[in-house]
């Protein structure tokens, strides 16, 4: 168990360099401005290709006016609006009704457009074609579109589809032109470029109503200030704000006849009882004067008088009441149809009135909020269940009402029956003559009152009616606006940057995500314990596969030769009592390096006068004899199969004190070969001769090849490379170390080149717990460009395009 957890090494504390994360982020600065200048050039492309929407808006203020007139008589009282008064108004602005006045108050009969290489513009309200229309049938006219193109001052050409077949015609400048149902001509428009082609097409005002709906919305300045603001979007400037000037004069002229529609249903109703009761009077009249011309009556006394003033007096009352009835079944009438609106005719009288109307309002009130509910909410959802729900209940009560009213009235007219017969009974007892006179002179003062009551009715109405005001006024026209609402050019470039540096910054945190491969130290001391003796900094030049650059023999100035010497120090101070090494190169899988380091390692040793063999160990599928220019026909397989001595394999480099044995041919059995005594034997002659005995070994993460000499060797170096080894291969080492109780496990990490792009954003720190681990001075050699010491330390140029895609 102790020599179980005497291997077991912590993991060094590691800190966020948050220095080091915006080093990351700026390591591609070029890809962030990549991104960022395509997402500037397709925001100005879509801004270049995208039609521009533009705004306009009115002011309209809601009152109610009340006109000096109304004060020379007491008028009707109209209902006021219920309590979704400016949703009822706008409502009504965005009706089709009032849309489609405000329409035909412009030159809406045909629309002209610049076609353009981008796109096609609206020309209104220019009128760059003088069209003369000859025949036009509004429910039967061509709706496509017509290009014309000018030929030369006496023709033209127009092109338009007819079902799928594209048609083209010349044509003379005024002379008729006929296409469909549609017959125009053309006048000839003076100097114009050629090469302009013009569209056109003919409307009525039902194709503006969709697009003007679309754009229109009116809302309350602020709450209870009763200042509506409306506003209408369109492509064109100015025709948005024809329209919308016409939308609100045309809402003014609509609410001053819907005040006065009431006024003018009671003058309607009042003159079709006038033109009978005219008659009536007429004839009553001359009744009387024929009986007394014919009987030679001169006068009735005072009894008959009385008796018949009382009675037309008793009918007259009578009479009203029928008008107050026939009113009322109107009203009744108006209530149970539900119109959009109903209204009261004129006083019914009664104590109950009062409510009546309070009741109606409250009715006009519902109706008019439940259209506006209609626009937003499906009619059986709640809100529209709700509302349907009070006025059924406000129909109930003001029926209700009105029959109370009614049968007030019917008892009324009972009553005045009663009094009317007494009446005739006394008349009925008058001599013949006189009664019959009587009941034509009743019939006369009875017409005449009911004419004159209606008359002075009337003329009220009439009064009503022209002092009656709108309740809206204009306070602010709309202005033509020219800076587009839409496509907004400020905000889609700043989203067009941001999106840039999003996708620039994500492209980095996405490839290290996706990053399955080791690029620095700080990455492996975050998976394994196992300490890294040095990093070997990537060769200058090109390596080819056999690794034939020995670092002594080519670049001894370079920063990757000063790295290998770092690592060659610290191998001094591991196993530092023993007079001979046995050092065992090996990594995870093959192109990792191994051999390159194992090479050059040794070259470098051999610099300071050790003696140095290097064994190829790797009995598979080594490269030694590639690197040292030998055939592979005499080597280490030999040997240890009993076929050759030790002095017929050692092989002499150019390099003085560096010696070298191939690995021979491969054998049917390596892994038995390595696992002999013949091999333990060999390396303890080596130690008699040799200070660094260094064995190039197949790799540990594929065969097991290499397990004895790891088990013998003085110092076991693991290999990682740079971008090419995996997370994993980091965790080999210790695992090897654990299970076969190694404690001279080593990593160096090769081919080491500063990558800003992969590199961990922790900085390593050593102390706490880590206190007495052996951990070795090594540098990366990061910053040191340009100090005079190395042969390389020329740097590329950042705008040397070459370097970012190495």
């Amino acid at each position: 168990m102790e020599e179980t957890e005497k291997f077991q090494r912590k993991l060094p504390n590691q800190e966020i360099d948050y220095f080091k994360i915006g080093k990351i982020l700026l390591s591609r600065w070029y890809w962030i401005a990549a991104s960022v200048s395509i997402g500037v050039i397709i925001s100005y492309t879509y801004l270049w290709y995208t039609p521009k929407t533009y705004a306009t808006s009115g002011t309209l203020k809601i009152e109610e006016k009340k006109s000096e007139v109304s004060d020379l008589i007491t008028v009707m009282t109209v209902p006021e609006r219920g309590p979704s008064k400016i949703q009822s108004i706008t409502s009504v602005l965005q009706s089709r009704n009032v849309i489609l006045s405000a329409i035909k108050d412009i030159d809406y009969r045909v629309s002209f457009y610049l076609s353009g290489r981008v796109r096609t513009t609206e020309t209104y309200p220019s009128k760059p074609l003088n069209i003369q229309l000859i025949k036009f049938d509004s429910l039967n006219f061509f709706h496509e579109q017509i290009s014309y193109k000018p030929i030369d001052r006496q023709t033209f050409s127009l092109s338009y589809k007819a079902g799928d077949k594209e048609i083209k015609n010349k044509y003379q400048y005024n002379s008729p032109v006929t296409i469909g149902n549609t017959s125009f001509n053309i006048k000839y428009p003076g100097a114009i470029d050629n090469s302009t082609i013009y569209i056109f097409n003919f409307n009525i005002p039902e194709d503006y109503i969709g697009r003007v709906q679309g754009g229109l919305r009116a809302g309350e300045t602020g709450k209870n200030t009763n200042i509506l603001s409306i506003q209408e979007t369109d492509s064109n400037p100015q025709f948005a704000a024809d329209v919308l000037n016409n939308i609100m004069k045309e809402y003014v002229i609509f609410d001053r006849n819907q005040k006065a529609q009431s006024a003018s249903q009671m003058i309607d109703f009042i003159d079709s009882q006038l033109s009978f009761l005219s008659n009536e009077v007429k004839g009553s009249e001359s009744s009387i004067e024929k009986y007394k011309n014919k009987n030679k009556i001169l006068d009735v006394n005072s009894a008959s008088t009385s008796s018949a003033t009382k009675a037309a007096e008793i009918e007259s009352n009578r009479s009203l009441l029928k008008i107050q009835l026939i009113s009322l079944d109107q009203l009744k009438d108006q209530i149970t149809k539900e119109k959009d609106n109903v209204t009261l005719n004129f006083s019914a009288g009664g104590t109950d009135l009062p409510a009546l109307n309070a009741l109606i309002s409250k009715l006009d009130g519902l109706i008019s909020e439940r259209s506006t509910l209609l626009k937003t909410f499906t009619p059986n959802s709640q809100p529209l269940l709700d509302v349907n729900q009070q006025i059924l209940q406000t129909k109930l009560t003001a029926l209700n009402n009105i029959k109370g009213i009614r049968s007030s009235i019917e008892k009324n007219i009972v009553y005045l029956d009663s009094q009317l017969s007494q009446v005739n009974q006394t008349i009925m007892a008058l001599p013949a003559a006189q009664r019959d006179l009587v009941s034509l002179q009743r019939d006369f003062e009875i017409n005449d009152k009911v004419y004159s009551f209606l008359s002075e009715k009337k003329l009220e109405a009439q009064i009503s009616r022209a002092g009656i005001l709108p309740g809206a006024t204009v306070i602010e026209f709309a202005q033509p606006n020219f800076n587009a609402v839409s496509p907004n050019e400020h905000d889609i470039h700043r989203s067009a940057i941001i999106f840039g540096l999003v996708i620039g910054l994500g492209l980095i945190i996405l490839i290290r995500v996706l990053n399955p491969y080791i690029y620095d130290k700080e990455t492996i001391e975050s998976l394994t314990a196992i300490p890294i003796l040095g990093i070997i900094r990537k060769y200058p030049e090109v390596i080819d596969e056999n690794s034939r650059q020995i670092l002594a023999l080519s670049k001894p100035r370079s920063i990757f030769a000063e790295s290998v010497r770092s690592v060659r120090t610290n191998l001094s101070f591991l196993a530092s009592e023993k007079l001979s090494k046995v050092i065992c190169i090996t990594s995870e899988v093959a192109g990792e390096g191994k051999s390159f380091v194992a090479v050059n390692l040794s070259s470098t040793l051999s610099l300071i006068d050790k003696r140095v063999i290097l064994i190829g160990a790797d009995l598979r599928r080594s490269q030694l004899h590639k690197t040292f220019h030998v055939p592979n026909d005499l080597g280490l397989s030999n040997y240890l199969a009993h076929q050759n001595q030790l002095e017929d394999i050692i092989l002499h480099s150019e390099q003085e004190n560096l010696d070298f044995i191939v690995s021979g041919p491969i054998p049917p059995n390596p892994s038995e070969l390595l696992h002999s005594d013949r091999m333990m034997a060999l390396i303890s002659q080596l130690k008699l001769k040799y200070d660094i005995i260094m064995i190039d070994t197949a790799p540990i993460g594929l065969v097991s090849d290499a397990i004895p000499l790891i088990r013998v060797s003085d110092i076991n170096v693991f290999v990682i490379r740079s971008g090419k080894s995996k997370f994993y291969a980091a965790t080999v080492p210790q695992r090897i170390a654990l299970e076969y109780h190694l404690d001279n496990t080593v990593i160096v990490l090769n081919a080491f080149e500063e990558d800003l792009l992969h590199s961990r954003y922790y900085t390593t720190k050593f102390g706490g717990d880590n206190t007495g681990t052996r951990y070795y001075y090594y540098a990366d050699y990061n910053g040191y460009s340009g100090s005079g010491y190395y042969m390389d330390d020329k740097k590329n140029k950042w705008w040397d395009i070459r370097q970012w895609f190495k």
